[in-house]
C-alpha cells in the first residue's frame, strides 16, 4: 500500500524539483560531493511538510537534505520554538541543521521588514554551508494572496506574477526553489497529520493587523462566497500567465535598451518615446536600479513620472526618486543619477 495521497503529492512536488537542482549542477563545475539542499522551516504545516518530503526524497537521489529556521524575535518565547523546530528537523534526520536569530526593521512595514531579514539570513546560511537550493514552503494558496495583493498595489503585471517557481540571491540565480506552488495549503496539513507531524500555527497568521491575514481570513473566503470555489486556482493560473508575458516583456526592454542609448550611454528620448509603452517604461526602471534605486521601493506612480518626462515633456523639472536618485531631460537626452 502506498503513502496517503496528500504525502504522496509533496514528494512527488519535491522530488521534480530535486531533479532540477541536480540538471542544474551538472551544467556547472563542481568538486564531485554531494549537494546540499537546505528547507526553511518555519513549523509552520507546510514547511513541515516541506521538510519531510525532502527528507525523504534526498537520500534517494545522492542529495544531502539539511534545514534552517529564522528566529524573528518578534514573539515571546521565539528562541524556544526555533529550538523546538530544529528538534523536529533533526527527528526527520535532515543535517545540518541550524536555528538563525535575526533583528527585523522597520523599512517598508512589518511584513516586508521581516521578509527582508528572513532572506538575508537564509542567504547567510545558503553561503557559509555551500547549499546548490533552499527550498522554502510557499504554496498555491500563498501564490493567489500574493496575485490579490499586487493587484491591489496596482503595480503591473509583474506583480501579477506573483512568487517564481526558481528564483535568486545574491549571485545565485536559482537557489530559492518552491515545490509547493502548485499544492494547496489543506494537502499540506493534511500530509502533515497523516505522518504525525507537529506543527505550530504562528499567531501572526491571524492577526488581522497583517494585510495578508486579513486577506487569508476575510478576503478570499468573501471572493469564494461571491465567485464559487476555484477562485485560489484561477489566481494562481493567473500568476503564471502573467509571468511568462512579463518576462518576454522583460527580455524585449532588456534588448531594446542599448538600441536607445547614444554613443556615450544616455538615453536618447526621441528613441524612447518611439517603443511601445510596456517595452519603455521597462526599460526606465532598469535605469532607474541601474543608477541606485533600491527595485523593492521603486513603484508603477515614479516610473510613470519618469514616463512623463519622454511622453509629456512640457519643460518639467527634476523628478525625485527612492534611493536619492534623481531623473532629468537634458538637451533630447534623459540623465538618471544618484545625487
Amino acid at each position: 500500500m502506498g503513502p496517503h495521497p496528500a504525502v504522496a503529492a509533496i514528494r512527488l512536488a519535491v522530488r521534480r524539483v530535486l531533479h532540477d537542482v541536480l540538471t542544474d549542477l551538472t551544467e556547472q563545475t563542481t568538486d564531485g560531493a554531494p549537494p546540499l539542499v537546505l528547507v526553511a522551516c518555519s513549523g509552520g504545516a507546510d514547511s513541515m511538510a516541506l521538510a519531510s518530503a525532502l527528507a525523504f526524497e534526498a537520500p534517494k537521489l545522492g542529495i544531502r537534505a539539511g534545514g534552517v529556521t529564522v528566529d524573528h524575535g518578534l514573539q515571546a518565547g521565539s528562541d524556544l520554538r526555533a529550538a523546538e523546530v530544529v528538534t523536529r528537523m533533526t527527528a526527520l534526520r535532515l543535517d545540518p541543521v541550524e536555528s538563525v536569530a535575526v533583528r527585523v526593521g522597520r523599512d517598508g512595514g512589518p511584513e516586508a521588514a521581516a521578509r527582508d531579514a528572513r532572506y538575508a539570513a537564509l542567504d547567510e546560511a545558503a553561503d557559509r554551508l555551500g547549499a546548490a537550493a533552499v527550498l522554502l514552503g510557499h504554496t498555491r494558496d500563498d501564490q493567489a494572496e500574493t496575485v490579490l495583493l499586487g493587484l491591489a498595489r496596482g503595480s503591473g503585471i509583474r506583480s501579477l506574477s506573483g512568487m517564481a517557481e526558481v528564483s535568486g540571491g545574491p549571485g545565485r540565480s536559482h537557489r530559492y526553489r518552491r515545490p509547493f506552488l502548485q499544492i494547496d495549503r489543506q494537502t499540506a496539513r493534511k500530509a502533515c497529520m497523516v505522518q504525525s507531524l507537529p506543527v505550530w500555527d504562528d499567531p501572526h497568521n491571524i492577526d488581522p493587523a497583517y494585510t495578508r491575514s486579513r486577506l487569508r481570513h476575510e478576503g478570499l473566503p468573501a471572493l469564494e462566497k461571491a465567485l464559487g470555489k476555484g477562485v485560489v486556482e484561477a489566481l494562481a493560473r493567473t500568476a503564471q500567465l502573467s509571468r511568462d508575458d512579463a518576462d518576454a516583456l522583460d527580455a524585449w526592454a532588456a534588448e531594446a535598451e542599448a538600441g536607445v542609448r547614444d554613443a556615450d550611454g544616455r538615453l536618447e528620448c526621441a528613441k524612447l518615446y518611439a517603443l511601445p509603452p510596456a517595452v519603455r517604461r521597462r526599460v526606465l526602471r532598469r535605469a532607474v536600479v541601474a543608477a541606485g534605486s533600491p527595485a523593492g521601493s521603486l513603484f508603477a506612480r515614479h516610473i510613470e513620472e519618469v514616463d512623463r518626462l519622454i511622453t509629456g515633456w512640457r519643460g518639467q523639472g527634476a523628478i525625485n526618486l527612492p534611493g536619492r536618485v534623481e531623473a532629468r531631460r537634458q538637451g533630447g537626452r534623459l540623465v538618471i543619477r544618484q545625487g
